[in-house]
């Protein structure tokens, strides 16, 4: 059988897989507060998503403080604390090898906020309008 010389546009069903077993893992760390960090004892962490690398060896976590604010230093906690929390994402997911972690701004939130100023733009508003008026002729 030929070998397939395509490689995939997106990750596999195993990191997948795997990603959203660590990111509960993390988030449950998280929750509990089985960390002792001023930083992070004061803050609710949320891990929206994580990303394996294809080896499975590499986590990427994307975390974001509740209410987007303090976000730097909570950042540099969670690298302060990379060790503890690889140790407990590894009793917690049951891998070959415990993923290095990697923690990183989500932007996501940002994201969806500039597509929905975006939406609600005026321009956007009068070509909505424009096309309901357009379809109302149309019957």
């Amino acid at each position: 059988m030929a070998k397939r010389t395509d490689t995939p546009s997106g990750p596999s069903q195993r990191q997948q897989r795997v990603a959203e077993l660590v990111r509960h893992a993390l988030a449950e760390v998280l929750q509990r507060g089985d960390i002792s960090d001023p930083v992070l004892a004061t803050h609710v962490v949320t891990v929206p998503e994580v990303r394996m690398s294809p080896d499975l060896k590499l986590a990427t976590a994307y975390v974001m403080p509740l209410g987007g604010k303090d976000e730097r230093p909570v950042l540099e906690a969670l690298d302060r604390h990379k060790k503890v929390l690889r140790t407990e994402v590894a009793r917690r997911v049951n891998l070959k090898f415990a993923p290095d972690l990697r923690f990183r701004r989500d932007e996501s939130f940002d994201e969806a906020a500039r597509i929905d100023a975006l939406l609600r733009s005026e321009k956007v508003q009068r070509d909505v309008a424009r096309a309901d008026e357009d379809d109302n002729d149309a019957e």
